[in-house]
């Protein structure tokens, strides 16, 4: 882990930290808890619209039968 100092918007960290349910207190903690939270939400958000993507293409090529997907007693055995 590196340590980097930067500048912040202090409300904006604090809506933050109120949006994802971290502590909304001042501390550097919660502040780097904040921020590694939201980094955090932002790759794992970026990889699912990816992967989206990928399962979008692959189904517009033919490689999955969307129909199958859409009848619950196809995939809840």
């Amino acid at each position: 882990m590196s340590r980097t100092v930067i500048d912040l918007d202090d409300q904006l960290v604090a809506d933050l930290a109120k949006a994802l349910g971290t502590s909304t207190s001042t501390s550097t903690s919660t502040k780097k808890e904040t921020v590694n939270t939201a980094l955090r939400e932002v790759l794992e958000n970026r990889r699912r619209a990816l992967a989206l993507t990928r399962l979008r293409a692959a189904a517009g090529d033919g490689a999955l039968d969307l129909e199958l997907f859409e009848e619950k007693g196809n995939y809840r055995r």
